[in-house]
Order: C-alpha cells, then structure tokens, then sequence
C-alpha cells in the first residue's frame, strides 16, 4: 500500500482510506451484524492505515468500532463533529458544543492524540465565526489533536477554510465532480493542505453496473438525490468510462479511483466498501503505483467526458 503525506501535518498515509458511512447501515441501508468489524480488519491486513468517521456515524458505534479494532501506532483516524444528534439532526458548532462533541469521540477511538478533526460539512456563516477554529487549535496546541480541518461541501467553504488555516480539506472528487478541487489546486499546495477525496465512485455511479431503471428506496441516501430523468442522464455519461477501459484498468471501477488517485493534490481515497470482498475489489482496480493511466488515456477520458456533456461541477 503507497503512501502519500497529509500536507503539511507529518502524517504519512495510505493513498486508500477506508470510510465508514456506508458501514453504519445509515447510508445504503443495514448490513449483517459483525460486518462493519470484518471490513475494519480486512482493511488493516491490506495495509490501510487511514479510517475515515465521523460522531454521527451510528451515533458514534463507528467510532467505538474502529477504537477496538485499529492498532495504536499503526493506523491514523479522522473523525468529524458537528452534528448534533440528540434531539433531532441539525448542525452545531460553537465552542462549548465541539469540546463536548470532542471529548466523547476521543473516549470512544480510544486515543490520546486523535490525528485529524473535521468540522462536519459547516455552512459560509459558520466558517465566518472565530469560536470552532479557537477550539480546534487550543486543541492542537494541547496535542489532543495533530491536525484539523473541515469537510466541505462547495469550494467557498473550502476557500474560506483555507482562509482560516486548516490543515486537512475533504471535498467530494470523482470523474463527474471535480472543477472545485481544481480550482483550488494551487492554494493547497501553497499552504500545505491535505486533501482526502471522498464519493471517487459518485456513491456508486461510476462503477458501472447501474441501467438507467435503477431505483432505490429508503433508508438508502440515493433514493433522493437523483430524479429519474437525472439518473438516466448520468449513466448515460458514464459511457465516458467505457471507452476507456482496457489493460491496466479492467473495469469502470479502476478507472474513476484511478482518476482521483492521478491527482497529486489528493492525499487519499475514502473508500465506501459495506463488505470485505468489495473492500478488495477496490483495492484491486485502484492499484498498487503510478502510473495510474496509461500514456493518453487521461486525456482521452476528459474528451470522452466533455462530449457526453460533464463539465465537472
């Protein structure tokens, strides 16, 4: 497993990230008791040392998993806080609530030092007060944490971020979605930001195996984020994949993880498995060293991408 450093921060880390939403049973629906367990351990055994969680994951069971299962010393964590579950969903970030929000997740992964603490996906406003990045760095001074950020949801957020002096930035970044990381390319390298690139498969999109007549139904996240019309627009483009399938890069799979990968501002790859033998099917096609496409192929891949209409925001 190839590492690459977390910006500025001194971790070094595994370029593949084992994310944890989809194991909570809260994103794509349950799965089988001891599964999130048996994909923790896989993904060590593989050489993955960087998990990605947050405190409302399951109302914080992921963090607890991954407290027992992950070697002290040998694995780094990034967890996120923010989210305010008791009483109903709704995002919180002043000062006495993120110490509180932090303290509990720290019991639970069992760690003296946590390696990386996100804001969870915090609006412009919030970002606009001083109180979270006062904590987080009274936190860093204290080395409760070694680094902190935030993940974001456009490129303002992620820019006012910067602006503040974050050490870590997660955005979304895949073959569909990916003028925001871009655009902020130089910035990151400049300061010394880490980039994590979270939804690489698009939830799923760009493995392929969707047809247009595809439908989900709740609890499963997707059953609201594509209409139909939308949905079949989107696998039509995924045609854009297909064409450049071959040789090293097998399936429709390999291709958008490596797509992500060959992007030098991406530290890491949060990947979404819900069971050990889609844990290694990812690791698989993303893998082992660059080049991660073949002479072409990437440019290739962005014309096939910009005649089926993606423009990549």
């Amino acid at each position: 497993m190839r590492k690459r450093q977390l910006g500025r921060c001194g971790l070094e880390v595994s370029e593949l990230a084992l994310g944890t939403w989809g194991l909570s049973g809260e994103a794509y629906g349950p799965i089988p008791e001891g599964e999130a367990e048996r994909v923790v351990d896989r993904a060590v055994s593989l050489g993955i040392t960087l998990f990605d969680t947050a405190d409302a994951y399951d109302r914080g069971q992921m963090e607890r998993i991954l407290g027992k299962r992950l070697p002290v010393g040998r694995t780094h964590v990034v967890t996120k806080i923010g989210t305010n579950l008791d009483d109903y969903p709704v995002k919180q970030f002043d000062k006495q609530y993120l110490f509180m929000a932090f303290e509990r997740s720290q019991e639970r992964l069992k760690r003296d030092c946590v390696d990386v603490v996100l804001l969870h996906n915090p609006s412009l406003k919030t970002l606009s007060t001083d109180e979270p990045f006062e904590l987080l760095q009274k936190l860093k001074d204290q080395a409760r944490i070694r680094a902190w950020g935030v993940s974001a949801c456009s490129r303002e957020v992620a820019e006012k971020a910067i602006d503040r002096g974050c050490d870590v930035l997660e955005m979304a970044y895949n073959c569909f979605f990916y003028r925001d990381v871009r655009a902020l390319a130089v910035r990151m390298r400049t300061e010394g930001v880490g980039l994590l690139a979270r939804s690489v498969l698009s939830y799923g999109l760009l493995a392929g195996h969707w047809t247009a007549e595809r439908e989900f139904y709740p609890p499963d996240h997707r059953a609201e984020r594509w209409n139909q019309d939308e949905l079949k627009r989107r696998v039509d483009q995924t045609g854009a994949l297909r064409a450049v399938v071959g040789g090293q890069m097998p399936t429709m799979r390999s291709v958008a993880l490596r797509f992500a990968l060959e992007n030098e501002r991406v530290t890491s790859i949060v990947l979404g498995p819900r069971n050990p033998t889609q844990l290694d099917q990812l690791v698989r096609d993303a893998g082992r060293m660059p080049p991660y496409f073949p002479r072409g192929a990437l440019a290739r891949l962005e014309n096939e991408l910009a005649a089926r209409g993606v423009t990549g925001d």
